[in-house]
């Protein structure tokens, strides 16, 4: 009888990786039936809409004025570029913010796994039985980890650094674990 170790594709645990307790990517929401497992993944924005239209109208305010004084100095061309200036740096920030709020949400509920991305205006949706979801690295696609079962496929993780997603493979399988997706209250005390 011959027996063959292969590696694992994902690097091994760290040593102390979660001292939040079991969960580190999930939310836990109790609901009246149960508990719900909510895994919001997105997008790392340094700064809020508020905070990004007032460094827009600082420095577009800033670069206007450089032009006018440049304008009233004799030369005419500067105020028209400053204003293109001006816009193409707004429709680059609309074209940021259009993906701003992108994301993942994994939501395991009543032994269903849905999984949602949200990408601009557009949201894809796939929907699992828990106990037939298998968790694994994606082949060719940095590292991302794909859910996969009856007959779909999934890949989640883009908004995680690849040294995090390891142990976002390793949480999602837990919880599938966990009496088939169906987790109670009693559970977590």
């Amino acid at each position: 009888m011959n027996a063959t170790i292969a590696p694992s594709p994902w690097p091994a645990p760290t040593p102390n990786a979660s001292p939040r307790g079991p969960w580190r990517f999930a939310q836990v929401l109790p609901t009246p039936g149960g508990v719900v497992l909510r895994w919001v993944l997105r997008r790392n924005c340094a700064l809020s809409p508020r905070q990004m239209l007032a460094v827009y109208g600082g420095l577009s305010a800033l670069s206007l004025v450089i032009a006018l004084f440049f304008w009233m100095h004799g030369a005419p061309l500067v105020l028209p570029f400053a204003g293109l200036e001006v816009l193409a740096f707004g429709i680059a920030l609309l074209v940021c913010g259009r993906h701003a709020a992108d994301n993942e949400t994994l939501t395991l509920q009543d032994g269903l796994l849905q999984v949602e991305h949200h990408h601009g205006r557009r949201t894809h949706r796939a929907v699992f039985r828990a106990l037939w979801v298998r968790v694994e690295p994606a082949h060719g696609d940095h590292s991302l980890v794909e859910l996969s079962g009856q007959g779909q496929r999934a890949h989640v993780g883009r908004y995680l650094q690849p040294q995090a997603r390891p142990a976002l493979a390793r949480e999602l399988r837990q919880a599938l674990r966990g009496d088939g997706g169906t987790l109670k209250d009693s559970d977590w005390n």
